[in-house]
């Protein structure tokens, strides 16, 4: 039996969202080596040398899990591409049915592509996604107070800030403090859903 709302291929211009393939595992390995920098500082903390856990050999055992995960309705895990190449990755996670209906979204980006839209874009499909066939009521979304280009893509799109944890996760050596944010349906279903909220705002901001 399928998962609601998966498989599925999400797309708005040149940013596509489509679930992994076995064959992703050498792009994948390339854009997280290169951006050990730009990511690390904002990912859990690994349990071994960054080169090792993201090879394409890694690649292999993360596709598994994922691939299981979302056969179980507990994940909808998308490969971004921005005209046809990898670029990054959007996770919507630890889905729970029934009286919640609600996931956590994580994403990351190369740093190569940031500043051209497409995480938020990214971002927006995948809830648009989730509220229509994927069945979900709200998406949450913690990033930690110092990641500034994370909370400039959900502050963009008009998640809710609503909450401060101390000590939320263990991050880069520490247990780190997170600010949570999240969306409900209600929140944009009178605006056409959160893309069409997001394309008035790059308008408004002047941007192509």
């Amino acid at each position: 039996m399928k998962a609601p709302g998966w498989p599925a291929v999400l797309g708005d211009g040149p940013v596509l969202l489509r679930p992994y393939r076995r064959r992703d595992a050498k792009a994948w390995s390339e854009v997280r080596r290169f951006n050990q920098r730009w990511l690390a500082a904002w990912e859990s903390t690994p349990p071994g040398p960054w080169d090792e856990l993201n090879s394409p050999a890694a690649f292999r055992w993360i596709y598994r899990e994922q691939r299981r995960a979302a056969r179980n309705g507990e994940g909808m895990p998308f490969a971004i591409c921005f005209n046809g190449q990898f670029v990054g990755h959007l996770n919507l996670g630890n889905i729970v049915r029934r009286a919640f209906c609600s996931a956590y979204a994580g994403y990351w980006l190369d740093s190569r592509f940031a500043g051209r839209g497409v995480m938020p874009t990214a971002l927006a499909l995948a809830v648009d996604h989730a509220f229509g066939p994927g069945g979900l009521h709200r998406i949450e979304v913690n990033i930690r107070p110092e990641n500034k280009a994370s909370r400039r893509v959900v502050e963009k799109l008009g998640f809710r800030e609503e909450a401060y944890h101390p000590r939320y996760m263990h991050i880069d050596g520490e247990w780190r403090d997170h600010i949570g944010y999240a969306l409900t349906s209600e929140d944009v279903a009178a605006e056409g859903g959160l893309l069409a909220r997001w394309h008035r705002v790059r308008a408004q901001l002047g941007q192509s």
